[in-house]
């Protein structure tokens, strides 16, 4: 996603790491393996307390606070308790990767249909995101400036 440079960049760097691993492991003929999780929008507090830096609006248009109530919309898809459970019986099953929610799964879906391309769809997602933030901010903006205007008494 777009803003999300240093999160998208972690999250490659473990599916590589445990792909990695795993291979090594099934190499070695242990019996220990390991399983990739892909989480899609579970509900935590992970974007209510992140650190977003005020240059972030440049890119979305919105502030902070906006920006956090916006992720918590959309990551608002899996409980927490339903991702373990479906964690838990990825390992059992000794899943190479286990896909935590529908979110996650249609992720999946169209970057592997599409390849590549699957991002001029994320791009498109992502400035319609901010188009409404700016319409929602217009509005907001438009509503103070009006209450705070001097209205003729007649």
């Amino acid at each position: 996603m777009p803003t999300q440079g240093a999160y998208n960049a972690s999250k490659f760097a473990v599916r590589g790491y445990t792909e990695a691993l795993r291979m090594e492991l099934e190499l070695e003929g242990v019996t220990v393996s390991a399983t990739c999780v892909h989480p899609g929008g579970v509900a935590t507090n992970i974007a209510t307390a992140a650190r977003i830096d005020d240059n972030a609006r440049l890119l979305t248009g919105q502030d902070a606070e906006a920006h956090r109530r916006q992720a918590n919309r959309l990551i608002d898809a899996t409980r927490p308790d339903d991702a373990a459970r479906q964690i838990l019986a990825g390992v059992q099953r000794n899943a190479r990767r286990v896909l935590i929610g529908s979110d996650a799964r249609r992720v999946d879906f169209i970057s592997r249909l599409m390849g590549a391309a699957y991002q001029f769809y994320v791009l498109r997602f992502h400035r319609k995101m901010q188009k409404r933030s700016a319409g929602k901010s217009h509005a907001v903006r438009s509503a103070q400036a009006a209450a705070s205007t001097p209205r003729d008494i007649a």
